[in-house]
């Protein structure tokens, strides 16, 4: 692998010879007073006139007799919940230059401060004029390893990209084109059913959500890999800009409805990681993609629509979209019998309430994947919480007029987003992630704008073997 200018990373293979890498030490308080022995007294006079003892966050350029620096320290603590995380807010702050680990905390996993690294040396610089040089990490082991750290990394600027992009630049066709890209970069087929197919073709509730608007809805579809693997399905929501529809939102919640594409950019992005790493699994990946506009066509509360599965939907709530377009989409998934779908979107504003903006919940119609897909969350730092699909709460989905409404009122509004969605994917093994998408305020490895949740945790399970549990148990 050779550096790019956006790469965070470099093999040592491709170092020039001239290029002598900062070390990096990752230094705790427990370790530091051993780790100073080997220090010059004048580099250990040095941090103490910086009070350098490894406390969390601490960083310190450490320089040689001849004023160059070859040593950057990194203090973690005793205790650090960002662990190698961490790694990311020393990419960000860390001059253009070149970069390779040194000592390391026992408890440290080298690959997940590689990834740490890389994750916070994004930047999404678009639309500046200025763009500025990344400090690089040199890798230097196992080529599967080093493959698999640049293909997570690649897979969260592709997640990120796209959410942190305007729905000006990316709108139904952008987005579609976005699948159409990564199924060419990996060899993988790639259809498309736009515009007024989608009645032809019996998806009538992707259709109607995006009738209003300028550019025309789709259902894009990749399919790859080995059809003798276990048939895993992804479906992604792809609501490229969110008005509320005739329910129009308010200033401030139309704000970030760039991001609510976000699901889709999940899906893509763990679509991504799978071929990168050439996983064993026969993948399907779904966008529904549409923009939730409003114009003298958009549909209306008190409408009925019909779904591909066959039933009949009374919209409570134009603002409830994300689930409509999605319904289609599973029940397409549905069809191919896979052994597992995964659906990513950004769903409800009652699973932040719940659970913040960093902490996904999941839901799942099987008890074997939960806890092997939150200990691998938990394992990578990415972390997922499961929440109940309650049965009886599908009471407040009910309609006297149709098959059921796609608003369930002020109270459960995640549990009962996940519960509509239920309705449509029939006896399949199935997971639901309601992601935020947006990271609000910067973290280490998280900068601030779109990002990502639960993609890592579940690739991890899939490497794990995880479609070869009793999923249908």
């Amino acid at each position: 692998m050779s550096q790019t200018a956006s790469s965070p990373f470099i093999h040592h293979s491709d170092l020039p010879s001239e290029v002598v890498p900062v070390v990096i030490d990752v230094i705790t308080p427990s370790t530091w007073e051993r780790y100073a022995e080997g220090l010059s007294e004048a580099q250990r006079v040095f941090a103490g006139e910086r009070q350098f003892i490894g406390e969390t966050g601490q960083r310190l350029r450490l320089p040689e007799a001849d004023g160059r620096v070859k040593k950057t320290l990194l203090g973690v603590g005793e205790k650090d919940e960002s662990g190698e995380m961490r790694m990311g807010a020393l990419s960000n702050a860390l001059p253009a230059g070149h970069y390779q680990f040194g000592h390391l905390p026992s408890a440290f996993n080298s690959r997940l401060a590689a990834i740490g690294w890389g994750m916070g040396a994004y930047r999404f610089d678009r639309y500046l004029s200025e763009k500025s040089d990344l400090a690089v990490l040199v890798l230097d082991g196992d080529d599967a390893v080093t493959a698999e750290i640049i293909a997570t990394v690649e897979a969260t600027k592709l997640c990120r990209d796209l959410i942190n992009t305007p729905a000006g630049d990316m709108g139904p066709i952008a987005l579609g084109q976005a699948a159409v890209d990564l199924a060419e970069k990996f060899g993988a087929e790639v259809t498309a059913v736009v515009g007024d197919d989608l009645l032809e073709q019996n998806y009538p509730m992707i259709h109607a959500v995006g009738r209003a608007a300028h550019e025309a809805p789709r259902l894009v579809e990749i399919e790859w890999g080995d059809p003798s693997h276990p048939r895993l399905a992804i479906i992604g929501k792809g609501i490229t800009f969110d008005t509320g529809g005739v329910n129009m939102k308010s200033a401030s919640g139309a704000r970030l409805m760039k991001k609510d594409m976000g699901g889709a950019a999940h899906a893509l992005a763990l679509s991504h990681l799978i071929m990168a790493t050439n996983l064993p699994v026969r993948l399907h990946c779904l966008l529904a993609i549409a923009e939730n506009a409003v114009s003298a066509n958009a549909y209306r509360p008190g409408d009925i629509l019909q779904s591909r599965i066959g039933l009949t939907v009374e919209i409570d709530n134009t603002d409830a979209e994300g689930r409509l377009v999605l319904g289609d989409a599973l029940t397409k998934a549905t069809e191919s019998n896979p052994d597992f779908m995964i659906d990513f979107a950004t769903l409800t504003g009652a699973a932040r309430v719940a659970l913040g903006p960093h902490l996904p919940p999941m839901f799942c119609n099987r008890p074997a994947p939960i806890e092997g897909v939150a200990r691998h969350g938990t394992a990578q730092l990415d972390p997922v919480w499961n929440m109940p699909l309650w049965q009886p709460y599908n009471s407040m989905l009910s309609s006297p007029i149709a098959s059921l409404k796609n608003s369930g009122g002020g109270f459960a509004g995640s549990i009962t987003a996940a519960l509509f969605l239920e309705r449509f994917v029939k006896n399949t093994p199935w997971m639901h992630f309601d992601t935020y998408g947006w990271n609000p305020t910067p973290r280490p490895a998280h900068p601030k704008g779109g990002d990502m949740y639960g993609v890592r945790a579940v690739y991890a399970w899939l490497k794990a073997g995880g479609l070869n549990a009793r999923l249908s148990e």
